[in-house]
């Protein structure tokens, strides 16, 4: 008696698990594998990871500037290396110019252009001049040798505050523009 409810026990559990089968199969069976590679950010499709990136940019013998990140995922076919924990500084004819420091990036191999990004806190760019730039997007194009975003920027420093939006700062000069609503106030130096 006992062996005829475990045998029908069974047959119902196999075929409920059966007809869950079936249901998943023809639910599922529109959505064909896709061909086309994985999201942009996925590790599976970087042709290669390194930690503890460096990339240093030279003209002849002098380095213009260098890129030190965390990890690094490189990505071929776009001529790309993704970005994490990342620190860049520029040197000028004086040594160090510019650093900056984001979460995450992105590297042209080919252009040497690069995007620098946080998603919480502000990026901090530091000066030699003793200006401190917050905002959250920063775009380096190499050919022209200057850092622009559309973002919300603050800069601090001698005494100021200037904040708006957008910045064109150009390397060679050291000179540093707020493209829109600029608001500056004098603020006590520390």
């Amino acid at each position: 008696m006992w062996e005829r409810i475990v045998r029908r026990t069974l047959l119902t559990l196999s075929i409920c698990l059966s007809a869950f089968l079936g249901y998943l199969l023809f639910v599922n069976a529109d959505s064909a594998p896709s061909t086309q590679p994985a999201s942009s950010g996925s590790i599976e499709r970087a042709d290669a990871k390194i930690s503890e990136f460096i990339f240093t940019q030279t003209k002849g013998d002098v380095v213009e500037w260098q890129v030190q990140a965390k990890q690094a995922r490189l990505f071929e076919r776009e001529k790309q290396a993704r970005l994490t924990g990342v620190d860049i500084t520029f040197y000028g004819e004086k040594g160090t110019e510019l650093t900056l420091s984001g979460e995450e990036g992105t590297l042209d191999i080919t252009t040497k252009n690069l995007e620098l990004a946080n998603q919480t806190e502000p990026l901090v760019v530091e000066t030699r001049s003793g200006y401190t730039i917050y905002t959250n997007h920063l775009a380096w194009k190499d050919e022209t040798k200057e850092i622009r975003t559309d973002d919300n920027v603050r800069i601090v420093g001698h005494g100021i505050e200037v904040t708006g939006r957008g910045l064109l700062g150009r390397m060679a000069t050291q000179e540093f523009e707020i493209l829109e609503d600029v608001h500056v106030d004098l603020v006590p130096v520390s």
